[in-house]
């Protein structure tokens, strides 16, 4: 848990279900906001009539409270009524803490009511809970079996590519009706609903959709044109997320993207292979970036659009989709334990878009590749 930083108790006002320091802080999954303290080595919820049971029984926490008990105890003193923050007062007062450490995205309001009854208010920025960033097995395992969840997911679509006609017209069609990447995307995430997972904002992007790296992708597919498919869903056994991205077309790749898809695959390798402990991500971004352009393939704006390469290489993930550490152009030590995406790509108008997404876990010696699904030249051109 996170040190207190010389402050006596640590308080989150928030709802877990969107808040993962507060679900990672107490392991109890809620749809709206209840307050948590720690104490020292105290784990506190405070907790509605609707939820102190299942707390008590669900929660990793030491001690939950009654939040109408102590409703009660300060309309007795007088308070009428009594709202959220009186009831944390009195909870406060009693374990003697006044100085607080919050996070970041503490509310205003609560901050502002909190110091006029003469507290004082420390913000930790992110990583609030610096152990968060280094995945325990446990978690590791729960990315994992959400990776392989998106990777049967991505499966699922490449069958349905692999099972479409081109017609005369150029687009692709399955059972009579024109392939859309609506229809792809709908194949995926029933496919992750059917492994308990839920999908967020998938991306199945062809053409000049996908030059636009975060486009999730609409209408008809034509033949012999980029697909980009980025799944990056969440478990809702454990709360973890996974993500992988492939490219495939279905027909021939023109010269061009098909020597983009090589150069790609080669850079994200080539980052694979500097990822290890005590690694600089700045350093490995440059590389990656190196390779493509090695190749041929530079970066800039084109026609008031950027295209090439101009995002990062990759970024941590766990409870949130993005997590420290970046592996950027600004950089980060990587340490063993981090589970990182590692994720180039180009991006050309005139020819189309390539990114390769696989996710590993740092070593000590290098990295280990949680992503088992294929993404060779042979499977980028789908017959």
């Amino acid at each position: 848990m996170a040190t207190l930083n010389g402050c006596d108790a640590i308080v989150m006002i928030a709802a877990s279900e969107i808040d993962s320091n507060l679900y990672y802080a107490t392991g109890f999954l809620a749809p709206d906001p209840f307050m948590f303290i720690q104490c020292g080595e105290e784990k506190i919820l405070v907790m509605s009539d609707l939820e102190v049971d299942r707390a008590r029984s669900q929660g990793r926490v030491d001690t939950v409270l009654s939040y109408s008990a102590y409703e009660a105890r300060l309309r007795e003193s007088g308070t009428k009524p009594p709202g959220l923050l009186d009831v944390l007062d009195m909870v406060l007062l009693e374990r003697k803490a006044s100085r607080l450490l919050v996070p970041g995205n503490f509310g205003i309001e609560y901050a502002d009511s909190l110091r006029a009854r003469g507290y004082t208010l420390t913000v930790k920025r992110e990583p609030f809970f610096d152990e968060r960033v280094v995945k325990s097995e446990e978690e590791i395992e729960h990315i994992t079996a959400t990776q392989r969840a998106t990777e049967e997911a991505v499966d699922a679509a490449m069958g349905a590519i692999r099972a479409a006609k081109v017609g005369g017209d150029g687009f692709l069609r399955l059972d009579g009706e024109l392939l859309t990447s609506e229809a792809l995307k709908k194949i995926i995430n029933v496919k992750l609903m059917e492994s308990d997972c839920i999908a967020q904002h998938t991306i199945v992007a062809a053409g000049v959709h996908g030059v636009d790296p975060h486009h999730q992708g609409a209408g008809p597919i034509r033949a012999n044109e980029s697909i980009v498919m980025d799944v990056f869903p969440r478990s809702g056994r454990s709360r973890y997320f996974a993500d992988m991205t492939r490219t495939v077309v279905k027909g021939r790749a023109s010269p061009r993207l098909k020597a983009m898809y090589r150069s790609v695959l080669n850079a994200q390798e080539r980052g694979i292979e500097l990822i290890r402990d005590g690694a600089d991500g700045k350093a490995i971004h440059s590389e990656v970036n190196h390779v493509l352009e090695r190749d041929g393939f530079t970066t800039g704006m084109v026609g008031g659009r950027m295209q090439g390469f101009f995002h990062g290489t990759g970024h941590g993930l766990g409870l949130d989709i993005h997590e420290p550490p970046r592996i950027s152009k600004t950089g980060a030590v990587v340490k063993s334990g981090y589970v990182v995406t590692v994720e180039p790509g180009l991006y050309y108008l005139d020819a189309g878009a390539v990114r390769i997404e696989d996710l590993v876990v740092v070593t000590s010696t290098g990295c280990r590749n949680l992503t088992k699904f294929p993404k060779g030249l042979p499977e980028f051109e789908i017959e």
